[in-house]
């Protein structure tokens, strides 16, 4: 399944918004990561160029979970999807409520593409909240994140981590929020076998 034609042909095109250009087996994917929002340039994008800037932080992390991924297809192959809350860059530093839920549908939609997922990772507070939009409940409480590490969280019968931002270079100079970050993607990587 070929991820942006599907979003495209099921709720339309739109020309600033920008979607996952992959082909992926929906019914292998186990676990869905939801990072805050696309970066400015598409190419720096997870499934952009191999030396994409989201995917260098992504590599880091899985690495320091002790996951020995290169790829974003190795990430795929472990049954891991990626994606971004938000599907259109951000013109401020930060994200207007309006674009979170322009961006909701889409969201929603691609999370409906993925039958066997068993555990959604929330990367940041964006995620958060487009999570529990989505939800139109509170799956996980707008505390910060370090609070709430340690408790489970459930959407249905579905496992939700909440963790932080896993992109820009910011979670590279915050050793702390890297380290809890991978961490979490142990979490997430045990839980999905």
């Amino acid at each position: 399944m070929h991820v942006k034609q599907v979003l495209q042909q099921v709720l339309g095109t739109t020309q600033h918004m920008q979607f996952n250009d992959v082909d992926v087996d929906p019914l292998k994917i186990r676990a869905i990561m939801i990072n805050e929002v696309v970066p400015s340039d598409p190419f720096q994008d997870f499934y952009g160029q191999a030396d994409a800037e989201y995917l260098h932080t992504t590599i880091s992390l899985f690495r320091k979970a002790g996951l020995p991924v290169e790829t974003m297809q190795d990430i795929l192959q472990m049954g891991i999807y990626i994606t971004n809350a938000v599907k259109v860059p951000k013109s401020a530093y930060s994200i207007e409520k309006s674009s979170i839920e322009e961006s909701l549908p889409y969201l929603e939609q691609e999370i409906a593409m993925f039958p066997h997922v068993t555990v959604i990772m929330l990367m940041g507070d964006v995620a958060k909240k487009a999570f529990n939009m989505i939800a139109k409940k509170p799956v996980v409480p707008s505390t910060p994140t370090y609070k709430l590490r340690n408790s489970e969280f459930y959407y249905g019968s579905i496992r939700v981590i909440p963790s932080y931002i896993m992109t820009g270079k910011n979670i590279l100079i915050e050793k702390s929020k890297f380290a809890m970050a991978a961490e979490d993607i142990a979490t997430m990587a045990r839980c999905i076998g």
